[in-house]
């Protein structure tokens, strides 16, 4: 993970509120909350959200369970306060972060992605372990190697005089294939001046097989379920970006 080079969680962390306001994420948050109340085996109150980013997701988690949110971003963090002053949030590595505290559930709905390495998801999926009560319920929407297709997204937004599309082109990459290249260009117009920036982010991609292996030797009892169109919208062309969804309980 390359947070402090990342234009995008740097530099253009400002462009996330325009790009990702959270009435874009209203459907798939509202999902996340829906499943973890249905599958928990204790009632959810508290939930620790790794990865949050800007917060998007917050916007609704919050309205269900008091949530605290962690990133490595700095830069996100302070838009995310920002946007959600109701939320606890404290910066730190989700393949390390320790704080000393449990939670009814955790949930990473976006940014396990960026575990490159095997090593690296068992460190978050034991971070995820640690911070939960037994019986606690961990939420995680992994993208599988089987499903991956090399697609094209288109990202948009605007707001007073700033018009910003974003395009990002996925690769597969790496040793046995087992990273892709998620490719983003940015053209951000200001006052009718475009600016132009590019950058590539490297992404894990591992079987379910890896995935489940993993969760179950980290002490998790796993139940999946398969969206097959969550993000279809922001698909350049006619194509298929499915996720799964992996729900964990935390075994006594």
């Amino acid at each position: 993970m390359k947070p402090n080079t990342w234009l995008a969680y740097n530099d253009l962390a400002w462009t996330e509120p325009i790009l990702a306001p959270p009435e874009k994420f209203r459907e798939e948050s509202e999902l996340f909350c829906t499943i973890i109340k249905e599958h928990a085996k204790i009632r959810v109150k508290s939930l620790l959200h790794l990865g949050c980013g800007a917060g998007v997701y917050d916007h609704t988690l919050k309205k269900h369970f008091s949530v605290t949110g962690m990133d490595i971003s700095d830069p996100m963090l302070e838009i995310a306060r920002r946007s959600n002053p109701d939320v606890i949030y404290l910066h730190g590595d989700m393949r390390t972060v320790r704080l000393d505290k449990q939670f009814d559930a955790v949930a990473i709905p976006d940014s396990i992605g960026y575990m490159t390495s095997v090593e690296d998801l068992r460190k978050a999926m034991v971070t995820a372990h640690e911070h939960l009560k037994p019986d606690g319920l961990c939420l995680i929407v992994a993208y599988l190697a089987e499903d991956f297709s090399e697609n094209n997204f288109i990202y948009t937004g605007s707001k007073y005089d700033i018009n910003i599309t974003v395009f990002e082109n996925n690769y597969r990459t790496g040793p046995e294939q087992s990273t892709y290249e998620a490719t983003l260009v940015y053209l951000i117009r200001r006052k009718g001046k475009l600016e132009i920036h590019s950058e590539s982010h490297i992404l894990g991609l591992f079987k379910l097989s890896v995935w489940l292996n993993l969760l179950k030797e980290t002490g998790f009892s796993v139940h999946r379920v398969r969206v097959d169109h969550l993000y279809d919208r922001f698909l350049q062309v006619e194509g298929a970006y499915p996720l799964t969804i992996l729900i964990c309980t935390k075994r006594l």
